[in-house]
């Protein structure tokens, strides 16, 4: 009976806030300069973390803002508010992720840039987008494994959206990403998005849930020169491992503080 009526009470607050997103979206979005659209996604995506009951907790070296390429493990469909909470990107998603049913419009007014993941045409199509925002200074945000997974155990990474970061010079950033049952530190299923689960029941298992923590950690920058994209990816891909094992973050292996970020962590 208690966990029905936290996951209820939740799902009303994060409606409502959903609704005010797409009001926000009509009526502000619009007017706005690119930096307002980015401190407004980032507020949005902190308050509805905080509805869902989830906790942020960051560690590593937060980027400032770009031209910066930051390469991601995929585990939920909270990932992209989880990143956006953080540090406001545009997102490469698979095409389907448009059509979601109203969170589709956010995500797209987010400055998502879509793909069409069995199709090699069209992925040389997201590289070149990928590379002008680079050119304009964004961070640009990918998942590399092209689709989620368990959060146990990392899928091999594609390499092409490498490119982007290659052919602009462009240093990537690892990222690694994990949901916590805050009272064990074990991972917390809650939220995992994968196989035959459904978005609808992903979503009810997180409102349910008694809290999930969600970790992002940063880790070293690394520049592209002389970088072959393939060997590049399997570098990464074994550093965001690195991350997931508890390795050292960056230079500063401390949780970054409420003032390093201008966030509120926790409830």
């Amino acid at each position: 009976m208690l966990t029905a009526f936290r996951a209820l009470s939740r799902a009303y607050a994060a409606v409502a806030h959903v609704l005010g997103g797409l009001r926000t979206l009509r009526r502000d979005f619009p007017g706005m300069q690119p930096v307002q659209r980015q401190q407004a996604v980032q507020h949005w995506s902190r308050c509805m973390l905080r509805h869902l009951g989830v906790e942020l907790h960051v560690m590593g070296s937060v980027p400032k803002g770009g031209p910066l390429l930051l390469v991601a493990n995929h585990i939920s469909w909270l990932d992209i508010l989880v990143i956006n909470a953080v540090c406001p990107a545009r997102f490469v998603s698979k095409a389907d992720v448009k059509h979601w049913p109203v969170l589709g419009a956010l995500i797209t007014a987010a400055g998502t840039l879509y793909i069409e993941r069995e199709s090699r045409r069209d992925a040389m199509r997201v590289v070149h987008h990928m590379a002008d925002s680079l050119r304009q200074g964004d961070v640009v945000a990918v998942f590399p494994e092209g689709t989620t997974g368990t959060g146990q155990v990392l899928l091999p990474f594609h390499a092409n959206l490498l490119q982007a970061a290659i052919s602009t010079d462009s240093p990537v950033k690892p990222v690694a990403l994990a949901y916590l049952d805050p009272a064990t530190g074990r991972p917390s299923a809650a939220p995992v998005y994968v196989g035959d689960t459904t978005l609808v029941a992903s979503i009810w298992r997180t409102l349910s849930a008694s809290g999930v923590q969600a970790r992002v950690t940063f880790g070293l920058k690394e520049r592209s020169e002389g970088r072959d994209r393939r060997m590049w990816a399997a570098h990464l891909r074994a550093d965001i491992q690195t991350l997931l094992d508890g390795g050292v973050p960056s230079e500063d292996t401390r949780p970054a503080s409420l003032e390093q970020l201008d966030i509120t962590v926790g409830h």
